[in-house]
């Protein structure tokens, strides 16, 4: 989805590349979970072993729940500093958060949410990204319902069907952001200073 939106002109800022560069040797993020869990969580070369990380956290709340305290504040705190970047850039600003209704964020003024029924995404997560069928699960299981993320959304776009249809929805998504950036005077749907506001309280 957010490659769809780069794709017409977005400044995507994808959560999940900015951890994996909060998470590579020597960053202290990466220094704090190996603290927090041993350095059994490292490959043989210092790098970070994710599949041994996320059978340990997606099979136990309170490690799930340390996890996230190690790497939200780090990852809100790079992603506000991007944004600042950007705002006065007239772009239309685009946050690919995957665990957007899980983590809380302040200072976001629309979300676009991708919306499919769990069984189906489990099957592509198991068909096209060589997910275990027990790890898809699981993963689905520790994140918020379905009915609570359409519920908080500005927009849902229905990926059960075509490319073509998806295709179709998220120009309307995207005519939608350009008529509120012209609202706007400016195109972050986010407010940078509610998120750093956010990111230092976190932090302390």
């Amino acid at each position: 989805m957010s490659g769809a939106l780069a794709r017409r002109g977005g400044v995507v800022i994808d959560a999940d590349a900015i951890v994996h560069e909060l998470q590579r040797p020597g960053q202290p993020v990466l220094e704090a979970m190996v603290s927090r869990f041993g350095g059994g969580i490292l490959h043989p070369d210092g790098t970070l072993d994710r599949a041994r990380v996320a059978e340990m956290v997606f099979n136990d709340a309170d490690l799930l729940k340390a996890l996230g305290e190690i790497v939200h504040p780090a990852v809100r705190d790079e992603i506000a500093h991007r944004v600042l970047a950007e705002v006065d850039r007239d772009n239309v600003v685009v946050l690919d958060i995957p665990l957007l209704a899980e983590s809380g964020w302040e200072g976001i003024v629309g979300t676009i949410v991708v919306d499919l029924d769990p069984e189906i995404a489990i099957a592509r997560l198991v068909e096209h990204r060589g997910f275990a069928e027990a790890d898809a699960r699981a993963r689905i299981a520790n994140q918020a319902s379905r009915e609570d993320r359409v519920a908080g959304a500005t927009w849902v776009i229905d990926n059960s069907g075509s490319p073509g249809q998806l295709e179709a929805a998220v120009d309307d998504v995207w005519t939608d952001l350009l008529g509120r950036r012209e609202a706007q005077h400016g195109g972050s749907l986010v407010d940078p200073d509610a998120m750093i506001s956010k990111s230092a309280t976190e932090g302390s």
